[in-house]
């Protein structure tokens, strides 16, 4: 009977043991009210507190914490943007009694912050500049919540404005006018590349026309130069200018003859192939040459006879 008296005072005593201990994770502060009142702030590891008499009011993170907040504003140019403002944040340790009782709730006075800065500064520009100078919204809007929020035991790690979103119709427009100036740029740099391939295209040909006419002044100069050597040597042999001529001219007739002959794809021309065709063909550019001969000197006397009249 005297051992059944004693269970209920032992599991009394250790429930009292266990209610006097409690511990405060890495990186936690812990609140302790000793009738309602502010007793101690109790750091992270193994702790005690009396039962029945004090309590845990709370626990806060000493942790970095972020804070999206979506503002929905105006800008100069009268374009309504949705912004999202990151805010990172954490509640300074020597400052945990400021955080835990002078805030209930810190993420709306947070947010209350960052709404005043954006809604004044953004109107303050131009859609394109909210672009690039977001950094600078972000530090005014870090400036503003530390002198507000250090007061009251939390510090701003950092803000960031991590979103832009224009209104859907405004993203459109400036899709399609960045659209047009690539098009007038890949247009631009088709136009020039059309106009160097003309120009090179012409300094090629014109290239390929000053060869081609080198290259046949260079055979009529080398088959002036072989004539010239074959009329020397049938002079040689006792055979005069004129039938040296007659000769050259008939062998080049005949050449010219056989090499058609021998092309299988050659259209088909007609041509003098009679023995007096080559000696009708000289005969008739010798008397060429004696009748531009005799004009010549014939102009050549009136022009010295003119000045003697006058």
């Amino acid at each position: 009977m005297g051992d059944f008296f004693f269970i209920p005072i032992i599991i009394f005593s250790v429930l009292i043991l266990f209610s006097c201990i409690f511990i405060v994770k890495q990186k936690t502060a812990a609140v302790i009210e000793t009738f309602g009142k502010f007793s101690s702030i109790r750091q992270s590891g193994l702790q005690f507190k009396i039962p029945f008499v004090q309590k845990i009011a709370g626990r806060l993170s000493l942790k970095i914490q972020q804070l999206d907040v979506i503002i929905e504003t105006k800008t100069l140019d009268d374009v309504f943007v949705r912004l999202k403002v990151s805010v990172q944040y954490r509640v300074i340790r020597e400052k945990v009694y400021d955080a835990f009782y002078q805030l209930d709730y810190p993420h709306e006075q947070i947010t209350s912050y960052v709404f005043d800065v954006v809604r004044a500064e953004v109107p303050k520009m131009k859609l394109d500049d909210v672009f690039v100078k977001k950094d600078d919204i972000a530090l005014a809007v870090k400036a503003e919540l530390n002198d507000a929020m250090s007061e009251y035991g939390f510090d701003i790690i950092k803000t960031l404005v991590t979103d832009i979103d224009p209104d859907s119709q405004v993203k459109e427009a400036m899709n399609r006018i960045n659209a047009s100036e690539r098009e007038k740029i890949a247009a631009q740099f088709e136009g020039d590349a059309a106009r160097i391939l003309i120009v090179e295209k012409a300094k090629a040909e014109a290239e390929s026309k000053r060869l081609q006419g080198q290259g046949i002044a260079d055979q009529r100069r080398e088959i002036a130069r072989g004539l010239e050597e074959s009329v020397e040597v049938l002079n040689k042999v006792g055979i005069n200018s004129q039938e040296a001529s007659a000769l050259i001219v008939v062998t080049q007739h005949y050449d010219t003859l056989q090499s058609i002959g021998e092309e299988t794809n050659t259209n088909l021309i007609l041509l003098p192939n009679s023995p007096q065709a080559g000696s009708d063909m000289l005969n008739n550019m010798v008397a060429s040459f004696t009748a531009s001969n005799m004009i010549g000197e014939s102009m050549k006397k009136t022009n010295i006879e003119k000045p003697k009249k006058s």
